[in-house]
């Protein structure tokens, strides 16, 4: 019996008991319902507004190229591309092909010629000042002398290349890259203004356009700058890899001029890739006074040109010698320690440090991320059984270890001695498959000619 002498049942007493319990507890749990609604609701709109925050919006890009010719109609920038973009217009705006944590990356036609607009930062206000601006009698006096030698500091240390490591011996004929750079800023006749000034001090804080300027005439492997306007430069436009597609690039866009048997067959352009992908690799280890390493091998950081040459169009992880020593020197408890990206060193157990020198190469990457997938015999099908098949698929794979088991100790000769053995047989395989395949014998990799000479500031 319950209170006022009603008599329930079973399922009246239940009904009952749970009345009772959500009139205790029912105040409770719309609060926890209201309170995690209202985190949710929270984090939709920081998400919304993060995602904005990095949005690649025409509308974003046209108000940043908008402020920059404002800029440079104040005179507080300059450049070769300043008079077409922001007076003429000539440069013509097409879309926003990326945008993070402040870089921006455009696409554009520039006389049309299609172009790859770039800024590390969004503004130019957000690169740090050359000091000596503020001081507006020493920038008056600035010689071209005078800006040279802050110019090839910057690049130095951008580069991560000390004076007295320039002068080191090293394994090819370039004896100093900042200082040959500098040499063309020396041969300006007159002074610099302030615009152009502050112009150059922004671009040489971007150290991708910094590894892209110094090397323009020295590598036909990485993609030419072609001008500049305040902090934004211009290169080359080319289509990058892509890793969902069998033959990694657009192929259709480059079929090469007509052989013996007509124009290249698919395989034959894979195969003239693959050779540039190994003369890039040899170029990048012996042709300048320290190795360079390809610290991140993947198909979009690559493209290649009309005649099938690879060219490296995105370098932030491109480190010369001296400076990937510094980067892989740090404390470790074991290998897994020891891997910058697809850089790689060993940990010494002992000392509790990784060592300063690579163990793997740009060579053994590039065969695992690139050739292993090329020359799959899933890709290949029935020609996989092909004896010159075959031994190209053991050549990779024995590339794609070369390296594996280096010791710490091990001295680098034998190890380049090992690497350049797979690199010639390689070669050998490769030159064999296009001399079957009755491709002609002229090789790909001659550079383009520029329409356009990035002259302005000499920069």
């Amino acid at each position: 019996m319950l209170p006022g002498g009603v008599v329930w049942g079973g399922r009246g007493l239940l009904r009952w008991a749970g009345l009772r319990l959500w009139s205790r507890r029912g105040p409770l749990v719309l609060a926890l319902l209201w309170f995690g609604s209202w985190l949710f609701l929270n984090g939709l709109v920081l998400v919304h507004r993060t995602i904005l925050s990095d949005s690649c919006t025409d509308q974003r890009s046209r108000r940043i190229l908008q402020r920059l010719c404002l800029e440079f109609g104040e005179g507080a920038v300059a450049g070769d591309m300043c008079e077409d973009l922001c007076v003429r217009g000539r440069v013509q705006y097409q879309r926003c092909l990326y945008y993070q944590n402040g870089k921006k990356v455009l696409e554009a036609f520039w006389g049309g010629r299609r172009v790859v607009l770039k800024s590390k930062l969004e503004n130019f206000s957000s690169y740090e000042p050359l000091g000596l601006l503020d001081y507006q009698d020493a920038a008056d006096e600035l010689t071209p002398l005078d800006v040279v030698f802050y110019a090839t500091l910057e690049v130095r240390n951008s580069l991560g290349l000390a004076e007295e490591d320039e002068d080191e011996e090293g394994g090819g004929a370039n004896s100093s890259l900042a200082s040959q750079w500098g040499q063309r800023l020396k041969s300006r006749g007159r002074s610099y203004s302030r615009a152009e000034l502050a112009s150059l001090w922004s671009l040489l804080q971007q150290e991708e356009y910094t590894f892209l300027r110094v090397l323009q005439d020295l590598s036909t492997h990485v993609a030419q700058v072609l001008g500049s306007c305040g902090h934004f430069y211009a290169v080359e436009y080319l289509s990058a890899g892509r890793t969902w597609d069998q033959n990694i690039f657009s192929l259709e866009e480059a079929a090469g001029p007509p052989g013996p048997r007509g124009r290249w067959s698919v395989r034959d352009q894979v195969h003239r890739v693959a050779l540039s992908f190994l003369d890039m690799v040899r170029h990048f280890d012996h042709d300048f006074t320290h190795r360079l390493h390809l610290c991140d091998v993947k198909p979009e950081n690559f493209a290649i040109r009309k005649d099938l040459t690879v060219v490296a169009i995105d370098v932030d992880m491109a480190f010369f010698e001296p400076k990937m020593r510094d980067i892989l020197d740090q404390n470790c408890s074991s290998d897994d320690d020891c891997s910058f990206f697809d850089c790689a060193s060993r940990c010494n157990a002992e000392r509790h440090r990784c060592s300063r020198r690579r163990r793997n190469t740009n060579l053994q990457v590039i065969c695992e991320k690139i050739f292993r997938p090329w020359f799959s015999p899933t890709i290949l099908g029935a020609k996989a059984g092909l004896p010159l098949q075959v031994e190209l698929q053991q050549a990779v794979q024995e590339c794609s270890e070369t390296g594996s088991d280096v010791g710490e100790g091990e001295e680098d000769e034998g190890r380049e001695e090992t690497s350049g053995s797979v690199h010639q047989r390689l070669l050998s395989i490769l030159t064999r498959l296009l001399q079957e395949g009755g491709a002609s014998g002229e090789e790909g990799g001659a550079r383009e000619k520029r329409g356009h000479a990035h002259t302005a500031l000499n920069f």
